[in-house]
């Protein structure tokens, strides 16, 4: 099983892409550096709950959703 960071990161950029955002831009949403979207991407660090709730927002979704999913893909 991976690492939660990693799952993370993988949802972080289904939901970017999903939402037609470049890191770039979700970046700037969510008030946040575009390298540091990158490394969670990539699973190289782990969020705090207020990154979480911050990419949340940005992605227009609530930070459950974004966890359940991360959870679904440890299944």
């Amino acid at each position: 099983m991976q690492p939660i960071q990693q799952r993370f990161g993988e949802v972080l950029r289904r939901r970017r892409e999903a939402a037609g955002l470049s890191q770039e831009a979700l970046a700037a949403d969510a008030e946040l550096h575009r390298n540091y979207v990158g490394l969670l991407e990539r699973g190289k660090r782990v969020p705090s709950i207020l990154v979480v709730e911050k990419l949340a927002t940005a992605l227009h979704t609530t930070m459950s959703s974004l966890l359940r999913s991360v959870e679904k893909t440890a299944e």
